[in-house]
């Protein structure tokens, strides 16, 4: 049995098919989850940010139009969720650690060490640039989505990974040297 694309799959919705978001829904809660977990370090945030996306697909089910690719239209309104959370609710939490990108499993307590100044180092980045960098490692994004999420060229998406990859190799650099003294 073949997978809908999830572009079919919201043309259904879109036409009154309800069930059909569950579909949907269970393809993308938890890469939303992870999305908004790094972005904001707030678990419950998070969880509650997923669910108003879903909310705002239901309510806003017949803008979305054939030919738009799903995924790069779910995160825009990922995107705009988020934004319109903290212009009401200005933020308060601080980014918890575990919500960062996971920990592999190693048996080198060097490894563990690189992935915990790797994860203090995002940490450090201003939101849009840790933005993008989530959207194209962590979500798997294609620099065409992200480009048409952020309302861009493609080089300037481009220049932006480019950039924040720098930042953060030179954040993760100074964490470095602050450990090997």
């Amino acid at each position: 049995m073949t997978l809908a694309p999830d572009e079919d799959l919201m043309l259904q919705v879109r036409d009154g098919a309800g069930e059909m978001l569950g579909v949907l829904f269970d393809r993308y809660q938890t890469p939303l989850f992870n999305f908004y977990s790094k972005l904001t370090g707030d678990r419950t945030l998070s969880e509650d940010l997923v669910q108003e996306v879903f909310l705002r697909i239901l309510k806003y089910r017949q803008s979305y139009r054939p030919g738009t690719p799903f995924r790069a239209w779910i995160y825009q309104i990922a995107r705009n969720a988020r934004v319109d959370h903290f212009r009401k609710f200005p933020r308060q939490t601080a980014l918890e650690p575990e919500m960062l990108p996971p920990v592999v499993p190693s048996d080198s307590a060097q490894e563990q060490q690189e992935v915990e100044l790797l994860r203090r180092a995002l940490r450090m980045l201003p939101e849009d640039k840790r933005e993008i960098l989530l959207l194209c490692r962590f979500q798997e994004l294609k620099y065409e989505e992200i480009a048409a999420l952020l309302g861009c060229e493609l080089n300037t998406v481009r220049t932006r990974i480019h950039r924040a990859l720098q930042e953060l190799r030179k954040s993760f650099h100074q964490l470095t040297k602050g450990t090997a003294s």
